[in-house]
């Protein structure tokens, strides 16, 4: 049990403390949100309570960019930093009314004090790994731009006046233009990092030894893991990409078919399911022949797709566990 647990609610400008001793709230304050600012009113905080860097709990909702001064700021007074999922706080605090920057940091505060045996303690990761992990986020919004400025090209050719859509797609190809040239700088970028960088190439080898994983596939998994440190499980992770299905019944009228959730990492489902795909219906091996044998059964096809999706996130996981290649089984030409 920590001597002091200090909850905060971190915004873009600013960081509202509360810091309870015990049971009761201490302190509570605010804070400009730069390394800088968070690291003297810490290790001002501590000496007044004269509690030592290994006797603080700092808890945080996760916000992604957002949290990483914080990071830096724990990580240069020594002081633990739990950063929870922010659903997870909201949930286990009951009925709220009201709200305000004060009060959650307060809840925060309550939570960790509560539940500090189920932290989890958060580290920032290597520069090769940050660096990559900024460069897959930068990659994934160029594509999106780009897929909507497609579709713009393509959709709308037949509903406008002439005149007008070639104004228009002059406009629309220019941009398209500057994306493709960024994405092929990003891509460049991610794959100097990989190279130079021996634990990533390791994995990113490993990863896309499995037949369906390629290498945006790969490279995304490994930042979305954290070189596979965030997850000691397969099945932990099909449950945060929105793979692992979940039984919906109660009592004796509700009897619901097992679905996935909706609470899901959409950008790491969509690549696993491309992979899925080209795993199970474009490429002769083991996944094809169970993605075959499983259709005739009368399966559904989607619910098979997302079979193999789960089957390949457990490949994944087993490669990099055993740091060894797949191993593909022989199939024979005529099976």
């Amino acid at each position: 049990m920590k001597k002091i647990v200090i909850g905060v609610d971190v915004s873009k400008k600013k960081l509202d403390l509360c810091l309870l001793s015990g049971e009761q709230v201490a302190l509570e304050w605010s804070v400009e949100n730069c390394a800088t600012s968070i690291r003297s009113s810490l290790s001002d905080a501590l000496k007044r309570f004269g509690a030592a860097p290994s006797e603080a709990l700092v808890c945080a909702e996760y916000t992604g960019q957002y949290t990483y001064p914080l990071g830096c700021a724990c990580e240069a007074v020594r002081v633990d930093l739990w950063l929870e999922n922010p659903a997870q706080i909201k949930h286990s605090s009951g009925v709220q009314r009201g709200k305000s920057d004060r009060q959650d940091a307060q809840r925060i505060a309550a939570y960790a004090r509560r539940f500090q045996d189920r932290a989890r303690l958060f580290s920032l990761p290597e520069k090769p790994l940050a660096t990559l992990r900024q460069l897959v986020s930068e990659r994934d919004l160029y594509m999106v731009d780009r897929s909507k400025y497609r579709g713009q090209l393509t959709d709308q050719k037949r509903f406008m006046d002439k005149s007008d859509y070639a104004a228009k797609a002059h406009r629309l190809k220019s941009l398209l233009s500057g994306l493709e040239a960024a994405i092929a700088e990003v891509d460049a970028r991610i794959k100097a990092l990989v190279e130079g960088d021996a634990t990533l190439k390791r994995q990113y080898d490993l990863l896309v030894s499995i037949d369906g994983v390629g290498e945006r596939t790969a490279v995304k998994m490994i930042a979305a893991t954290n070189a596979f440190r965030d997850f000691d499980s397969a099945r932990k992770f099909c449950c945060h990409a929105g793979v692992a299905p979940f039984r919906y019944d109660s009592g004796s009228s509700v009897r619901s078919r097992s679905r996935v959730s909706q609470r899901a990492d959409k950008s790491i489902k969509a690549l696993l399911h491309m992979a899925a795909l080209c795993a199970s219906t474009r490429m002769k091996g083991e996944l094809h022949g169970y993605y075959e044998r499983k259709v005739a059964e009368g399966k559904n096809k989607m619910s098979v797709l997302n079979a193999v999706r789960a089957k390949l996130v457990h490949r994944m996981f087993a490669v990099i566990k055993n740091n060894a290649p797949y191993e593909k089984l022989y199939v024979h030409p005529l099976a």
